[in-house]
């Protein structure tokens, strides 16, 4: 009996205890976790809500913050009968149209190759990646002297096997946006076959062997294996790179600054030159909000489609 009465007071004791300590556990995981909290709310979900309520607004920044006046929907109204707007959206979803596919594609022929046996192959990997490492500002000024129209090292190349009349890169409206668009493809393959790379070399190489002695030639070992088991970092690569396209903006600036004329405006571009050359903070902010539902729909899209592919291999 007195056995009994001891537990049944130790009992509630250690009941206590475990509570104290589960309570000094979750204490302590939020108190680490505060820093990346506050961190998060001050300089991303707190700007992002405020971004969302400028969109519809009409303010400057000179007037202060007195100056916000509500508007409700005027600038996404406004942007519909803006010329600078649909083109810099028309520049953009082309520029995205024709980089990923060219960037992807080209990664994945280079991955393969890689994946192979060849020389030196961690050299020649880190000259592929090199151009990601790169400072993007330092890449466009390079190029910029690429395309010079008169002494550029391509016209001069062009001149040299007989073209007269080379193309006038970026200052010609027609090859403006294809020449960031080619600098861009160039700067992106190497990170983009890093990443196949990885995922090739976690393919079984017993598929292949199995399909060698089931008589099954280079092509169609790569459209039955390779593209197969690489379709979720394909998936991921394509993602990553759609999210890059649409916010493309230190080509532009340093190369051609939307011109000529508005040839290679892009949204991200015309976000800053509204907000900051024209003083239109929420006017800036509403075409930022149809840049993120843009960005959304894609890759929802994208995510779909990668899902149906799944379901029917």
């Amino acid at each position: 009996m007195e056995l009994a009465k001891k537990n049944s007071l130790i009992a509630p004791k250690r009941k206590k205890k475990i509570r104290k300590d589960i309570l000094h556990e979750n204490i302590a995981g939020w108190l680490f976790l505060s820093l990346n909290l506050i961190g998060y709310m001050i300089f991303k979900l707190i700007p992002i809500i405020l971004s969302l309520i400028f969109s519809f607004c009409e303010w400057n920044l000179v007037s202060g913050l007195k100056g916000i006046k509500f508007i409700g929907f005027k600038n996404y109204i406004n942007l519909l009968t803006d010329d600078v707007f649909i083109k810099s959206l028309v520049n953009t979803i082309v520029y995205a149209a024709v980089t990923v596919p060219c960037s992807v594609f080209l990664a994945l022929i280079l991955a393969v190759v890689l994946n192979d046996k060849i020389f030196f192959k961690s050299l020649v990997r880190l000259g592929f990646y090199l151009p990601n490492i790169a400072s993007m500002v330092a890449i466009s000024v390079v190029w910029s002297i690429l395309y010079m129209p008169t002494f550029g090292p391509i016209n001069q190349f062009l001149i040299s096997i007989g073209i007269e009349h080379p193309p006038g890169w970026l200052s010609s409206s027609q090859w403006a946006l294809i020449s960031i668009i080619i600098m861009s493809v160039w700067q992106a393959v190497g990170y983009n076959a890093v990443i196949l790379l990885a995922g090739l070399q976690s393919v079984p190489g017993t598929l292949y062997e199995s399909a060698e002695i089931d008589g099954a030639g280079p092509l169609r070992k790569f459209f039955q294996i390779t593209i197969p088991m690489l379709s979720p970092t394909l998936f991921f690569v394509t993602v990553i790179s759609i999210i890059g396209s649409f916010q493309v903006f230190t080509q532009v600036n340093v190369m051609t600054q939307g011109g000529p004329g508005t040839s290679t405006s892009v949204l991200v571009y015309y976000i800053y030159k509204a907000a900051f050359t024209y003083n239109k903070i929420g006017y800036a902010n509403a075409i930022g909000w149809v840049l993120f539902i843009l960005v959304f729909i894609f890759t929802t899209l994208q995510w779909k489609f990668s899902n149906k592919d799944s379901h029917v291999n």
